[in-house]
Order: structure tokens, then sequence, then C-alpha cells
């Protein structure tokens, strides 16, 4: 049985009825992993106090949306995250930043704007380079239920092109939701169909809402243990004072 996940629900985390909502409907609509977007600054005591609610039934996963324009920032932004966040994202909006997201083994998620297709960098090198890191390209399906039809066209066509890119060399794809609004939230089930518009079979789709988050989530958690000391290598048992 599949555990689907969204890694990427918007609220805004000043509204907590918002926060509350988009949560509650996760649940209702079968997901038991969800990821909250934050931005870098965001203090890691927010996500804790809100596992802390006993009523929510839903292992929630701490992400942070980085948006830089130089591989500078990037970098620094990167250092400041990596070992505070479960889940690191990149807001994609030059093609440098792109190229070193892409290569960047801290870097669990590319993500491009959806309203300038022409800041869609993710080509042949982008995938290259992706391969090589575990990258994975982050497709947010809120768009196709938003955008005109005069947009979505030249969308679909840019995301049937992304997809055949990332097969051909290997990139992971990650469907998520990216909204902030209860009304636009789907079942797994519905963005499988919907992914099929930019020619994602039903397989593919569904390990994109399952099993590559799940990966993505659990490689880095082990990371992020106490024990871990490098790739590869944990500790197994620690030795007494004595």
């Amino acid at each position: 049985m599949r555990k689907f996940v969204d890694l990427h629900l918007a609220p805004k985390l000043k509204d907590e009825n918002q926060v509350r909502q988009l949560i509650v409907r996760a649940i209702e609509l079968d997901y038991r992993r969800i990821g909250i977007s934050a931005p870098p600054g965001t203090n890691k005591r927010y996500i804790r106090k809100l596992r802390e609610d006993a009523d929510l039934n839903v292992d929630l996963v701490s992400r942070v949306d980085i948006t830089c324009t130089t591989p500078k920032s990037l970098l620094k932004a990167l250092r400041q995250v990596r070992r505070r966040f479960e889940v690191v994202a990149v807001t994609c909006l030059t093609k440098s930043v792109a190229r070193q997201a892409a290569k960047d083994h801290r870097v669990d998620l590319v993500n491009f704007p959806y309203t300038d297709l022409k800041r869609r960098f993710f080509d042949k090198a982008e995938a290259e380079l992706a391969s090589g890191s575990y990258c994975a390209l982050e497709l947010d399906m809120n768009p196709l239920l938003t955008l005109p039809a005069n947009r979505l066209v030249p969308l679909l066509r840019t995301l049937r092109q992304e997809v055949r890119i990332a097969e051909k060399f290997d990139v992971k794809i990650v469907l998520s939701s990216g909204v902030n609004d209860v009304s636009l939230m789907r079942h797994p089930y519905d963005y499988v169909s919907l992914a099929r518009l930019f020619d994602l079979d039903k397989e593919s789709a569904l390990d994109s809402l399952s099993e590559i988050p799940n990966s993505i989530i659990e490689r880095n958690r082990r990371k992020l243990s106490p024990d871990y000391v490098a790739p590869g290598v944990f500790v197994v048992r620690r030795g007494g004072d004595g």
C-alpha cells in the first residue's frame, strides 16, 4: 500500500487557521506525509510545535524554499539551512542558480517558475548535473488547476519536454500540490490523471507521489540523525565513559 506524500503545502505560516485547514484536508485526501514550506529564516521550533499537536495524524516534514539569483547567495543559504530542515528546495530564477542547485548534494528539489516559461532552465545540461547529485525535479500541480487555457497549453508543452529529459537522464520527478488554498487540494489519483497531460505514465506518477518523496525524506532524516557520520557511515553503538 502506497504512502502518499505532498511535499509542498505553502500556507502563510502566520495564519494558523490556514495551516490547520490545509493539514486537515491533506489527511482527508489520504496523504500520510506533508511538507510545510518555509522561508530560510523560519524558526525550526514552528514545525516542532505543529508535530506536538496530538490531533494531527500525519507525518509533518520540515521544508525550506530558497530563492536566489546568484550561485554565491545560494551557497550561503545552503550552509545556513541544510542541517535545520529535512527537505531543501530551490526555486531557480536564473540559469546559473539552476546549474549550481542541480549539482549540489545539499539540494533535494529544484523547482522552476510557471509564470515565465523562459525561466524554466531544465534542459539536458541541467538533467545531467541533477542525475549525479540525486536532485529531483519538482512539478507543482497547482498551475494545472488555475491557469487559463492560453497559458496552460504552453506550460504543458514545456512539461512534456522536461519529463522526457528527466526520464532520459534518470532524474527523479516529484509531484507536489504547491497550494495555499484548501479548495485547490486534490487526491493523489487526481494528480495522477493530470500528469497524463504531460506524458507521465500512471506508475511513474504514483512513484512521484509516494516512493520518490518518501525516499528523500528517509535519506535526509538519516543524515540529520546524531548517529550520522558520513555517507554510508553511522554510529552503531556508543561506548560508555568507562
